[in-house]
């Protein structure tokens, strides 16, 4: 199995509305939880009771139809709200993800590391640091992972902040994707993906659950062509509804029979007729 990181602040842990989206139920995806690969299902982090959806489920799902017959595992480790400073390689945040993946890296290969941070640090100056302090965070997680080469995809901030509600604050978010886009063109296997015309949830902060199918789309167009994404991808909503059209295997309708039971949504009755 291939396992990609997940590691950043509340977009990328995800706060888009789980209603508002097609779930995505698929048993070649897979989630490290308590020790544990479980078939995904979202929200994949956390680390907030109001995680939602974010953009590793479309990465996957991206990922699977381009590798038939493999399986790929998301290692969720991003918090809300956190600083780029939070991250440094000598804090909890950066530890924890560490220790994650050395234990995926146990029953899986590491592949990428996504990462989406910055709206905490789009405010007083703070992007003058920024791509140094990015530098610090790639180049420590790959030394502690033994994996030097690891690409790191780097996702921009949405162009709606500053504008509304909390995002208000975000009046620097412009001069983040230029450090960020500045130093992924220096690094080694590093690659920038464009938070470019993503909609927000009404919070004016957190990018909506159809933007980061979208987003999650522009991660892996990154990631499998080893280059930049610098603008929204041709006919990328049209995918995203390809994609969830997929028809779901005998498992994956048990799987997802079962949580509707669970839920109370479904008939002990109904359930019944997906588990023979």
């Amino acid at each position: 199995m291939q396992s990609i990181l997940l590691i950043g602040q509340s977009n990328m842990a995800g706060r888009g509305f789980l209603h508002q989206v097609t779930p995505i139920c698929d048993e070649r995806i897979w989630m490290l939880r308590n020790g544990r690969w479980q078939m995904m299902a979202e929200p994949i982090h956390f680390d907030r009771s109001v995680a939602g959806v974010g953009p590793a489920a479309s990465f996957a799902q991206a990922w699977c139809a381009a590798h038939a017959g493999e399986q790929i595992g998301l290692i969720p480790c991003a918090e809300g709200g956190s600083s780029i400073d939070a991250w440094s390689p000598d804090g909890i945040l950066f530890r924890h993800a560490v220790s994650e993946a050395r234990y995926a890296m146990d029953q899986s290969t590491l592949i990428a590391a996504l990462w989406h941070q910055g709206e905490s640090d789009s405010y007083g100056g703070r992007y003058r640091q920024y791509a140094q302090k990015l530098d610090g965070i790639v180049r420590g997680l790959r030394q502690a992972l033994g994996t030097p080469d690891l690409p790191f995809l780097i996702g921009g901030l949405g162009d709606y902040l500053g504008k509304s509600g909390f995002g208000l604050g975000c009046v620097e978010y412009a001069q983040i994707n230029q450090a960020a886009m500045r130093y992924a063109t220096q690094a080694e296997n590093c690659y920038f993906v464009t938070g470019e015309s993503l909609y927000p949830n009404p919070d004016g902060i957190h990018i909506n659950a159809e933007s980061q199918r979208r987003f999650g789309l522009r991660y892996f167009a990154a990631y499998q062509s080893r280059s930049h994404v610098t603008a929204p991808l041709p006919e990328e909503a049209q995918t995203v509804q390809a994609l969830s059209a997929r028809a779901h295997t005998p498992a994956e309708q048990q799987y997802l029979a079962l949580e509707q039971f669970t839920r109370g949504e479904m008939s002990w009755e109904a359930v019944q007729a997906y588990l023979r």
